[in-house]
């Protein structure tokens, strides 16, 4: 089980218990051993206790746990860890590239309101780089490619072009917004937000 010692299977709460990122075990422990952190011991009918790193090493392994063989004998992974000194929830700002920008539109042509296929549409600069038009949230917009050619160099009214609405930088997120449950553990679904 070497390999799963190295994979991000650990949600770590802040100490409201609020989720703030993955780890691997491997971080987990080390957090568990130094007191940082306290592993939750999550049982099948829901109920939850904060566990010091002494007792985890004694809980017994249950069925269908994920486990590490250690010296003492076999221990269970923890799902979930609390770091007992962290009260932040990080927040991500989100980078300005042409993916987000699209994600930002909806992936919606801002003259025409159309829905685009990926390979349809691509970036347009509101006011074009010829005239001085920077690369940022407030001038970019997701385009269908035929729109932004006829556009060319000029100001969308210049164009005969509205747009649906003002490019605006995205607001900056809680990390914990943007979680996700990839592995499927039932135990991270009380503390992330779907």
């Amino acid at each position: 089980m070497t390999a799963l010692i190295n994979q991000t299977i650990v949600l770590v709460l802040n100490r409201h218990w609020q989720a703030i990122h993955v780890c691997a075990p491997s971080h987990a422990f080390c957090q568990m051993v130094s007191s940082a952190a306290t592993a939750l011991d999550i049982a099948r009918d829901g109920a939850i206790r904060p566990v010091s790193w002494q007792e985890w090493f004694e809980l017994p392994v249950r069925a269908g746990d994920q486990s590490v063989r250690t010296s003492r004998g076999w221990v269970r992974i923890p799902t979930v860890v609390v770091a007992v000194n962290y009260a932040r929830v990080p927040k991500r700002r989100v980078k300005l590239c042409a993916r987000s920008i699209r994600q930002r539109d909806g992936n919606r042509c801002q003259y025409t309101g159309r829905v685009l296929q990926l390979q349809e549409g691509n970036l347009d600069h509101v006011i074009p780089r010829s005239r001085g038009g920077a690369d940022s949230w407030e001038n970019l917009v997701w385009s269908a490619k035929e729109v932004n050619q006829r556009k060319a160099d000029k100001l969308p009214h210049e164009a005969g072009l509205t747009l649906l609405s003002k490019p605006r930088a995205p607001r900056e997120l809680p990390v914990s917004a943007l979680l996700r449950n990839d592995h499927q553990i039932p135990e991270w679904n009380l503390f992330l937000v779907e």
